[in-house]
């Protein structure tokens, strides 16, 4: 599976645990520079997760409808990973159920 991850400065160990949890592809936008709102979702991206304290409600929208665009999966998410790991459990399981 493959994520692109939007806000944070840095994911630090946050890569290691997308990683263990089944995310062979991890991409990471700051949504804090000029060019980001120009984001093109990587090909192949199975899910966008938000990071919503690091990223303006512009960012957001402009997140949101690419997303729409490419038919991907978006969650919003504190940058806690206890809050992160919830959005995966659920992301998963929503895709099992088709």
């Amino acid at each position: 599976m493959s994520i692109l991850v939007v806000g944070g400065d840095r994911l630090g160990n946050i890569m290691d645990k997308l990683k263990k949890n089944g995310f062979n592809k991890i991409a990471h936008v700051t949504g804090r520079k000029k060019g980001d709102r120009k984001i093109k979702i990587p090909e192949n991206t199975d899910l966008v997760l938000i990071l919503t304290d690091f990223i303006g409600h512009n960012m957001t929208e402009i997140v949101k409808e690419e997303s729409r665009r490419n038919n991907v999966s978006v969650m919003f998410s504190k940058r806690s990973w206890s809050s992160m790991y919830k959005n995966i459990e659920q992301y998963k399981n929503q895709t099992k159920a088709f």
